[in-house]
């Protein structure tokens, strides 16, 4: 659930920002601080003034010290009773701030299927969500059969050992360093957003959600701190599930910080108490936080922060469960790129025409697939059924001056992609084959329609979208 590391987020920004951020300094000495960076292997050693914070939600229904938390709160949450969740990071965001204080953001999609061989104990490969909750079970059995009865020694370890694994499998995940984290429980988003008073935020069409308990028109609306709580934890009823939930996230964020520079909420001490509260009860910081990390986290509600999500090449099930497979190496190359202030230009729209020939047997298939790429924005050719003088296996082949869109394809798709311009494609074209083997990231079960056997729950959508990246120039309308 996206609401704990939106709390995360905002509250180091609304605690740590203008004149508030010294007051916050010297009252570290009430947050609860974790030695998992170092005492537990996880080196930090970004270079040049460089900055990168893991933001890490918690989607336990329990406090610091492992006790239950209200069953009232809980209500106002819908979050189940104190069992549900377990300890799994179902946010988690990815935070570079450069030498010059340009922030770029990563959401780290929670159902991403991931290597921890070596880091999660029996395991090679899960959902980077649940690294943290299966490394805390292991350590705290590890110690109970060393004899260790305390409770609140187990919690507090077994979390260590939680926190410790996640940040080295991000750290696997994405080939940076991570030199600082701060972590926020289930119960911190609602208090934050209690404290604020209303947040503004702006959906594109109204919802209706029992899961969640969104209900919501269409347009600009200021929320309290149970509808804030319903509109980020929406997924079901959106057409791109997590995904669309993650942008939600960022849009909250990015309206978060507006309201701080909009309000001059910060100027108000009995406000800054209040936070400084939540940040007390709520909120784990790595060791190592000092007056120059505080003061570079408060600048950003008055800076540039562009969020984006890493990229998903399709939705599949593994044993039982729904995961979102990836390519690290693409992941690695894209962060890379972003933190170095080599930024690709995600706002641009694909200027290569897309060709789509159905080759194999299912009826509708062209059609489907491109609805769904232009829907990401390409413009679509030719959509047809395939003749004798066509492939007849499945293939993504781009013409000259295609360029980079020819991969987007390939992976939004699930298919192999060829990066030499093919002289029987037509300069500008991209030619989409789709074999008899081919079945995209969804079965097909009528023509134009499809219905999703995997993904992030209900709702799931035939192609991963991980949408455009939002910045904090203004509050974004999202779906």
């Amino acid at each position: 659930m996206i609401r704990k590391a939106i709390g995360v987020f905002s509250a180091l920004v609304l605690v740590l920002t203008g004149a508030g951020w010294w007051q916050v300094y010297r009252a570290v000495g009430g947050i609860t601080v974790s030695d998992a960076l170092g005492a537990l292997g996880v080196t930090a050693h970004s270079t040049g003034g460089a900055m990168n914070v893991l933001l890490i939600g918690l989607d336990s229904r329990k406090d610091q010290n492992g006790n239950d938390l209200p069953q009232e709160l809980l209500d106002k949450l819908h979050a189940g009773d104190s069992d549900s969740g377990g300890y799994n990071t179902n946010t988690l965001i990815l935070v570079h701030i450069s030498p010059d204080d340009h922030v770029t953001a990563f959401s780290i999609p929670r159902d991403d299927y991931v290597d921890v061989t070596g880091i999660v104990p029996g395991n090679d490969n899960i959902k980077i969500k649940e690294a943290y909750g299966l490394t805390k079970a292991a350590a705290e059995d590890t110690l109970v059969n060393d004899g260790v009865g305390d409770q609140s020694t187990l919690e507090s370890k077994g979390r260590e050992a939680g926190r410790a694994a996640t940040l080295k499998v991000v750290q696997r995940l994405t080939g940076v360093p991570i030199d600082y984290f701060a972590e926020i429980n289930l119960a911190g988003f609602y208090d934050l957003a209690d404290s604020l008073g209303g947040v503004q935020v702006c959906l594109n069409s109204a919802v209706s959600d029992d899961y969640s308990g969104a209900h919501f028109p269409a347009g600009n609306q200021t929320l309290d701190a149970e509808q804030a709580v319903e509109f980020v934890r929406q997924r079901h009823g959106l057409d791109n599930g997590d995904l669309d939930r993650t942008h939600r996230q960022q849009a909250f964020l990015v309206s978060v910080m507006r309201q701080l520079q909009d309000s001059g909420a910060l100027a108000d001490v009995g406000k800054l108490q209040s936070l400084i509260g939540v940040a007390h009860k709520d909120i784990v910081l790595s060791n190592g936080w000092g007056a120059d990390q505080f003061r570079r986290v408060a600048e950003l509600a008055g800076g540039h922060v562009e969020f984006q999500t890493l990229p998903v090449l399709r939705y599949d099930n593994v044993d039982g469960q729904a995961v979102n497979i990836i390519d690290p190496a693409a992941i690695k190359a894209e962060v890379s790129a972003a933190f170095s202030g080599d930024l690709p230009d995600f706002t641009a729209l694909p200027t290569s025409t897309v060709d789509v020939i159905n080759a194999g047997g299912t009826e509708g298939l062209a059609a489907t697939v491109s609805d769904a790429l232009r829907a990401k924005g390409f413009n679509i050719g030719d959509v047809r059924n395939a003749t004798a003088a066509d492939p007849t296996a499945t293939t993504v082949d781009g013409g000259a001056g295609t360029g980079t869109d020819v991969h987007a394809v390939g992976t939004l798709l699930g298919i192999d992609s060829t990066p030499t311009p093919d002289d029987a494609v037509g300069a500008g074209h991209i030619r989409i084959v789709l074999g008899a083997d081919y079945v995209p990231p969804g079965t097909v079960t009528a023509a134009g329609s499809t219905e999703a056997v995997s993904g992030s729950g209900p709702d799931t959508p035939d192609v991963p979208n991980p949408g455009k990246p939002i910045d904090n120039g203004q509050i974004p309308c999202v779906d």
